[in-house]
């Protein structure tokens, strides 16, 4: 029986699972100035900050169509896909017509489309977890695990450029300018897929301090969890955020990755992303 696991592109992944041969990412694509950018093994990074620090209209993404899902589910026995949150993106909606198109021509193929209820290292602690289900369980007992496992996720996030944020309307004019003038940095969480502020401060640093406080605070039964990191380019800030919060907390594991092109639009460059 084979048994597959695709995500979308905004799963921020590290080398050793990118190599995960039961894992297929499909990419969403990234338009900026005018132009397309496929979100895939070939993004640059560097490249797109640049482009989006020079750009005076906010950039954008449009999710993989359901026929690029599709292509991931042929040979498969069971697959397993996990998205963006709905409430982020179309990339959900797009799966799950995939889904529904591909089951009318494969009704024996079963498919899980796992709504990640968050994006960046949410979804990859969600791979990550699928694949040790999927190893153990049948398709139903998973679904059941995956489902519980990802309601008792946290995801949290601190931005040092609020530029995306601003352009796209997530922050009102009026709330922009006084972040601004203030050097005011918002503490952001994932609830039930929508993004809310939870506290704010003066300068990144203290934001972050924040950031390890209400980790430490609401994290359960933390020996048995992985605690991930995404940064936008500043590996030293995550290393930092990492120590801050494991000599306080009992972590199983970590992980820290560099962001991908579709947390880094969001995250912006210095931006951190931590999910446990």
């Amino acid at each position: 029986m084979i048994k597959r696991l695709v995500a979308d592109s905004c799963a921020d992944l590290t080398e050793e699972m990118k190599a995960w041969t039961e894992v297929h990412l499909v990419p969403l694509t990234l338009t900026i100035e005018k132009e397309d950018i496929l979100d895939d093994e070939n993004f640059c990074q560097k490249t797109f900050l640049s482009k989006m620090k020079n750009c005076s209209e906010c950039p954008h993404s449009a999710c993989p169509s359901p026929e690029r899902y599709m292509r991931e589910f042929e040979g498969a026995d069971e697959v397993f896909v996990v998205t963006l949150s709905r409430h982020l993106s179309g990339s959900y909606q797009s799966a799950i017509l995939a889904k529904q198109l591909y089951q009318e021509e494969h009704p024996a193929v079963k498919i899980e489309v796992v709504d990640s209820e968050s994006a960046s290292v949410a979804e990859s602690l969600l791979i990550i977890k699928l694949r040790s289900l999927i190893e153990k369980y049948s398709f139903e007992e998973t679904v059941k695990r995956i489902t519980a496992f990802r309601n008792s996720m946290q995801t949290k996030f601190v931005l040092e450029d609020l530029d995306v944020f601003i352009k796209n309307g997530r922050l009102s004019h009026l709330q922009a300018i006084l972040c601004n003038a203030l050097n005011i940095k918002p503490l952001l969480v994932g609830e039930k897929g929508q993004i809310v502020k939870l506290d704010q401060a003066r300068g990144v640093e203290r934001t972050l301090k924040k950031l390890v406080e209400s980790v430490v605070a609401d994290v359960k039964e933390a020996t048995t969890r992985t605690l991930a990191i995404a940064h936008c380019n500043h590996p030293e800030r995550a290393e930092a955020v990492r120590r801050m919060i494991m000599s306080q907390v009992p972590f199983k594991d970590y992980m820290i990755v560099n962001t991908g092109g579709i947390s880094t639009m969001y995250a912006n460059e210095g931006g951190i992303i931590v999910a446990y």
